[in-house]
């Protein structure tokens, strides 16, 4: 069921409890995660925090726990499955949720006794009604039973009008409000919210915008949420005699641009391994490149100034770069290389976007190091959002422009090498084993951004106006040993997309339909004891790759 009071049947209810935070590998989860130590810290509240990266990982947390804890919080994980289908657990065990994963199971939003849904309601659900898909089988069982003889299998009318309704509502896949803005929430109307955890919730939900979970619209609004009590914070702040200290922090609202990481690197850097700049530019190709050239001339600034790192720039070039990037953009059909963003300051030195923390706060939960588990990484991916660790951020910003720069050549190499390949009803790309970096793109984050990448890549650079429209599914080596690979699939690319994926459905039942060995253990692969899937993002037997691609074609015609 939907929590309406979330301090009255959420907090008020695990304050004095021992509590279990099952916490999903996602950057808007370990903000939300942040937020709420953050207020345990203030209540003394007993809580083991376990990370968890899919399905299995819950199952097993859960096995681990369940004779300790009675109240478990699910955090970015657990909306979008009959969870207590699942878990099996006992009768005295209570979920709460907090995900952003859409549409919600809707054996969880009518369950009153053991499943609470931390999820704001004004986002727009379209939750069928109770009457449309229970009591009509209610009903159904006690009018019908008499009549199984006659009927054979057939379905009958009302049976086929609730899987018409149920198939509806769960065909497709999205996001909605940031777990992280949802727990601030909570802090504010509890009265304990902090600057720090105003920050966390603006960077979990500037995630959602670098990896292109939410509309433009949604984000905008959200944004404008955020505004308002960054304002409140700013001026309850004016008077404090620390507003200037050498460890005050300062959060701002910007109209930035849409240069990844340029704070942190060369202003050169940055603009070849943008997305937005690279796609608008084709830097994979030589004339790209000159086009760039041309640009750097017409902004009037010199090559020495650009290729240094930003703080090392002139101070008269840094004050009215902003401006002087957008006037020459404009002139290039780059019309919205501004965005609206925060920005903070720790002391006096250091400035970070939010989009800066997110890159590195994934650079680190995404790390490929060989020695680190999935708990190591997010530990550190965990620590690196405390402003008291600013070395551990500085540290994810160098992995993160690596990432960078392994997507843009993996990008120029697969428009320049034609590895694009158009399959009909979608388009199709197979990252090859031994291709450079290979290893980074068996992780969600890091192949979610590849794939955004790609596809808005190929449509800037190809002349087929069908191809234009259509969604990419790409595939890429998961596992060499076991010989698994890693299947996503993105909607076509569009700047009024909604951002619904719509293949969930057809990824079921082309691994139904050829018998295709697949893991669905992604939280972006919701599965259920019927090995169904929803959402856009699963592991398959190399061998099955061939198969399970023909399939989806035939389905899709």
């Amino acid at each position: 069921m939907f929590v309406t009071d979330i301090r009255k049947e959420f907090y008020d209810v695990v304050v004095n409890q021992r509590v279990a935070l099952l916490i999903s590998s996602d950057i808007d989860a370990l903000c939300a995660c942040k937020i709420l130590q953050a207020l345990f810290h203030c209540d003394q509240v007993q809580y083991t925090l376990v990370p968890v990266t899919g399905w299995q990982d819950l199952g097993t947390a859960f096995l681990e726990h369940k004779e300790q804890f009675h109240y478990f919080v699910l955090v970015n994980c657990g909306a979008n499955v009959d969870l207590l289908e699942m878990l099996q657990p006992d009768e005295d065990s209570v979920f709460f949720i907090c995900d952003t994963h859409r549409p919600v199971d809707v054996i969880n939003v009518y369950n009153d006794t053991q499943i609470k849904l931390l999820i704001k309601q004004d986002d727009d659900l379209g939750v069928p009604s109770y009457d449309d898909i229970f009591r009509d089988e209610d009903e159904e069982d006690g009018d019908d039973s008499g009549n199984e003889s006659d009927l054979g299998s057939e379905p009958s009318g009302k049976r086929r009008r609730f899987d018409e309704i149920l198939f509806d509502y769960e065909q497709y896949e999205y996001h909605g409000t940031s777990a992280a803005m949802m727990l601030f929430e909570l802090a504010w109307v509890l009265s304990k919210d902090t600057k720090d955890m105003l920050w966390w919730a603006i960077i979990g939900l500037t995630d959602q915008w670098v990896h292109d979970k939410i509309t433009h619209m949604k984000y905008v609004t959200d944004i404008a949420t955020m505004q308002r009590h960054v304002s409140r914070h700013n001026h309850r702040n004016e008077d404090e005699e620390n507003s200037l200290s050498i460890d005050c922090m300062r959060i701002s609202f910007e109209y930035d641009l849409r240069l990844t990481l340029y704070q942190h690197w060369s202003l050169y850097e940055s603009i070849c391994n943008s997305c937005y700049t690279s796609c608008n530019f084709k830097l994979w190709s030589l004339n790209g490149q000159k086009k760039l050239q041309e640009f750097l001339a017409d902004m009037g600034l010199p090559l020495k100034q650009v290729r240094q790192k930003f703080n090392c720039m002139d101070i008269s070039i840094k004050e009215n770069l902003r401006d002087v990037i957008e006037e020459s953009s404009n002139k290039y059909g780059m019309k919205d290389i501004r965005i609206q963003t925060f920005g903070v300051h720790f002391g006096f030195k250091n400035r970070f976007l939010a989009s800066d923390v997110v890159h590195a706060a994934a650079a680190l939960l995404e790390s490929t190091e060989k020695d680190e588990s999935a708990s190591d990484t997010f530990i550190k991916a965990l620590d690196c959002l405390s402003r008291s660790n600013l070395e551990r951020l500085h540290l994810g910003i160098d992995l993160a422009k690596k990432k960078l720069i392994a997507i843009q050549q993996t990008v120029a190499s697969c428009i320049c090498t034609n590895l694009i390949l158009s399959q009909g009803p979608f388009l199709y790309c197979y990252l090859m084993e031994g291709t450079p970096d290979v290893k980074l793109f068996s992780k969600p984050m890091a192949l979610t951004l590849l794939c955004k990448y790609l596809l808005k890549a190929f449509v800037h650079s190809t002349r087929n106006k069908r191809c234009k429209l259509l969604p990419l599914i790409m595939a890429a080596p998961m596992d060499v040993e076991k010989g698994t690979v890693i299947v996503a699939g993105i909607p076509p690319e569009s700047e009024t997309s909604d951002k619904k994926n719509f293949f969930g459905r057809a990824f079921e039942k082309a691994a139904e339909s050829t018998s295709s060995r697949t893991l669905h253990d992604h939280f972006d692969t919701s599965s259920n004891k019927t090995g169904k899937i929803w959402l856009f993002l699963i592991e398959l037997k190399t061998e099955d790759r061939t198969k399970f691609l023909d399939a989806l074609i035939t389905l899709l015609s």
